[in-house]
């Protein structure tokens, strides 16, 4: 699940819950939309965490330059 994906059910779960006044028999539609949003930030923390741990910062090798090194591009 990609982070767009969790912005998307933290929006729809928010919309559910304090935009709506919709009845529907037998499902409560506020619980639906908490559920939602919960399941968003949830996946949201994980796909950051898991985000930083895959980029580590790997410091670029450096050559050294010696005497000899600089003698030979004169």
């Amino acid at each position: 699940m990609g982070l767009g994906v969790c912005i998307i059910l933290i929006a729809v779960g928010a919309i559910l819950t304090f935009a709506s006044d919709w009845e529907v028999e037998g499902i409560n539609l506020d619980l639906v939309g908490l559920i939602l949003m919960a399941v968003g930030i949830i996946g949201t923390a994980v796909y950051t965490s898991i985000l930083r741990r895959r980029r580590l910062v790997v410091p670029p090798a450096t050559t050294t330059v010696t005497d000899n090194d600089r003698r030979d591009l004169l």
